[in-house]
């Protein structure tokens, strides 16, 4: 067995142990975070049967699409801070995009979005923990960003997206999913939507974001190990 799969063994039983405690079997998708690892990591990953994987850094990013663009049913996911001057290609390469926090982003995604592709799959990122550093639409600012984003032709509207301040305490991990998942069902039942994911919890949390109702939980380090910034600014 390798170590890569040894680990992805050891998070899958962590997530569906998590969906049996809850009652939520089979309801929760992986979302391996694969930013600053190799392509040839992904092609591991992809070998394993993972089929879903999220970027933060671009350039890399359409690198690896490239270069695995032959491994069949890879579905990629930019998962990091959204610049103006990138959105043409994030519009281009990717199938989710989870870190929207405005509408100038959002249209210009729309805008983007080659026809021949499907409408891109888009999640609002929403600062749950009102934390200054942290990017993110604030709980009062969504009701509106829904309205406009959800009338987008070129883009779905899949859900919310959060990365809560850190918290030990796996009861207090819990407050923020809760908080987010019902302003998920609120805004559903205010809009008349149907979004249907929950972007949320990653390796210190996710039996807390799962027992909450998370669809999608965010895992890097725990498959791939630690990453390594040191060529980055």
């Amino acid at each position: 067995m390798t170590l890569l799969k040894s680990q992805f063994d050891q998070v899958f039983e962590r997530i569906h142990e998590a969906e049996r405690a809850n009652g939520r079997e089979g309801l929760v998708k992986l979302l391996a975070v694969s930013k600053t690892k190799p392509a040839e990591m992904v092609s591991e990953a992809w070998q394993l049967g993972q089929r879903d994987f999220g970027e933060n850094y671009l350039q890399e990013a359409v690198d690896k699409i490239t270069r695995l663009s032959e491994l069949d049913g890879l579905v990629w996911h930019f998962i990091g801070p959204i610049q103006s001057n990138k959105t043409r290609e994030i519009a281009t390469h990717f199938h989710w995009v989870h870190s929207v926090d405005r509408l100038k982003i959002a249209k210009r995604l729309n805008d983007q979005r080659p026809d021949d592709l499907p409408p891109l799959n888009i999640c609002l990122q929403v600062n749950i923990s009102d934390e200054e550093s942290k990017s993110g639409a604030t709980l009062s600012e969504l009701p509106e960003l829904v309205a406009s984003i959800s009338q987008l032709s070129r883009l779905q509207l899949r859900g919310l997206m959060a990365i809560p301040a850190p918290e030990e305490d796996a009861l207090k991990q819990r407050v923020p999913f809760k908080k987010l998942a019902d302003t998920l069902e609120s805004l559903n039942r205010e809009h008349h939507l149907n979004m249907d994911t929950l972007s949320m919890g990653m390796t210190g949390d996710l039996e807390a974001a799962i027992a909450e109702g998370a669809t999608m939980v965010r895992i890097g380090t725990a498959l791939f190990g630690a990453r390594d910034y040191s060529s980055r600014n």
